[in-house]
């Protein structure tokens, strides 16, 4: 859109481009619905589903069985160790009354003693081995605690690897599934892309463009909203590889294109003058005089400066004399802006 078009011209072009909106929204939104909707697609995957389910509750279970026993023996050794303390503090009470009645008897020197020391020996032999008893049950349960503790850690590293094992094939599985996502999309989308830029070379300025234009924005939408984000990573090789073709087609397509252009410049230069004015369209003149660049190269020219009347870069006529008032003018107008006569007259030599 330039100065040039008159503004009903604007109007216009507004209207048509909200058309071409329009039309990519409707696009986009029925191509959702169609995605949506293809079956079977995309499943809902979950570890149980890959999981032994059999030797898993079996694990579980044994677990459960484990810890209750854990918690069972556990509470026995606290109360047999809380006997063996009783037990040890009853020894060393008939320890130390032994040794003090030992130490009397040895300073009265009564042998008719003998007797009690009898039993006084006994009842200590007793405690001990009421001692004795209580710590070996005491070492049964640390024992059995041991054992259930090991049992329980076996099984939980048992359903470990069957949940590593299941979650290791549901990660193939959903890289499977999307590998398999990505191809249906890309062959819904690539015929689309295809079109895209065929309508792109071919039809963007036909009469018909915002219906072209309103597609190719959908295509594009459908190819960074629809396709790219379902790439699949596989430790980032499809992506890059992907992102490494699409550069090259690209790359290569724009090197191709600026050496076209280059060349078509080339070409264009080496024409005569009015040739070359003549291939210029009267609007692309006006928006590039505008910018104050060459309608020819497109390289920067003094524009203001009124002894400039040739691009010194390719030597295009950028201002003439009108033919009739003699008033300098652009060489693109297509009436003199003092006399208003028309350009074929404006540029003619004035009649001597």
């Amino acid at each position: 859109m330039n100065k040039a078009q008159r503004r009903s011209e604007k109007f216009f072009q507004l209207a048509l481009w909200l058309v071409a909106v329009v039309f990519a929204g409707f696009l986009v939104n029925l191509g959702g619905a169609l995605v949506r909707n293809l079956p079977l697609v995309e499943q809902q995957l979950a570890m149980e589903d890959f999981l032994d389910q059999a030797a898993a509750r079996r694990a579980e279970q044994e677990i459960k069985r484990q810890r209750a026993l854990t918690e069972e023996v556990d509470d026995a050794l606290e109360q047999d160790r809380l006997k063996l303390e009783a037990a040890r503090q009853n020894s060393q009470a008939a320890r130390d009354a032994l040794n003090a009645w030992l130490a009397s008897r040895q300073v009265t020197q009564q042998a008719s003693r003998d007797e009690e020391l009898l039993k006084r020996t006994e009842a200590l032999e007793h405690l001990r081995l009421v001692e004795r008893q209580v710590r070996g049950t005491v070492e049964a349960d640390e024992q059995r605690l041991l054992d259930a503790q090991q049992a329980q850690r076996h099984a939980q590293k048992q359903l470990d690897a069957l949940h590593a094992d299941a979650y290791e094939r549901l990660a193939g599985e959903q890289r499977k599934q999307e590998l398999k996502v990505f191809l249906i999309r890309l062959a819904i989308t690539l015929p689309l892309l295809l079109v895209a830029g065929w309508l792109f070379a071919r039809q963007r300025k036909s009469t018909w463009w915002p219906f072209v234009w309103g597609y190719i924005y959908f295509a594009l939408f459908v190819f960074f909203v629809e396709l790219v984000p379902y790439l699949p990573s596989y430790g980032g090789y499809v992506r890059n590889i992907v992102g490494v073709l699409i550069t090259v087609l690209v790359g290569r397509q724009a090197i191709v294109s600026f050496n076209r252009y280059r060349q078509r410049q080339l070409e264009a230069e080496a024409k005569p003058d009015v040739e070359r004015r003549q291939e210029i369209s009267y609007d692309t003149s006006l928006l590039r005089l505008a910018k104050k660049v060459c309608p020819g190269c497109e390289r920067p020219v003094e524009l203001d400066n009124p002894q400039i009347d040739f691009c010194q870069h390719c030597g295009l006529s950028l201002f003439d004399h009108c033919g009739t008032c003699d008033a300098r003018k652009s060489a693109f107008a297509r009436f003199c802006f003092a006399c208003g006569s028309s350009a074929a007259q404006a540029s003619a030599p004035p009649a001597p």
